[in-house]
């Protein structure tokens, strides 16, 4: 049974920072690709980012390309999610998923889902 927990969550202030940890468990995840979303009140859960688990390739939404940083610990099942120059339109719950063999930027492709952890960005 695959199991995602989201972590490091909280509020910061326009143009901070915030790195969000996704740990990993119940397989090995060779095949596997981790993606981010998030969701915003009244708006569909969005695309962030994306990582696969063997080969450490990224993938990112024009929206945070240059800010957000994916990144992997093999040796500690975790992906994390750096994000830099943090705005408002960044505040969301932010989910951690996961999908064999293929990242997909859409949501309803994805059956792994950790529980949420919410980003407030304020000035």
């Amino acid at each position: 049974q695959v199991q995602l927990v989201e972590s490091g969550g909280g509020l910061v202030r326009t143009g901070g920072s915030l790195r969000l940890s996704c740990a990993a468990s119940g397989r090995t995840f060779s095949n596997w690709f981790i993606s981010w979303f998030r969701q915003a009140p009244g708006k569909e859960r969005e695309f962030v980012a994306a990582i696969s688990w063997s080969r450490g390739s990224t993938y990112y939404a024009d929206s945070v390309k240059g800010r957000f940083a994916i990144s992997r610990d093999n040796a500690k099942n975790t992906v994390y999610l750096q994000m830099n120059s943090l705005k408002s339109e960044d505040t969301a719950v932010y989910y951690c998923a996961a999908r064999v063999l293929m990242y997909s930027t859409d949501a309803p492709q994805y059956i792994y889902w950790g529980q949420g952890t919410q980003v407030t960005v304020s000035s």
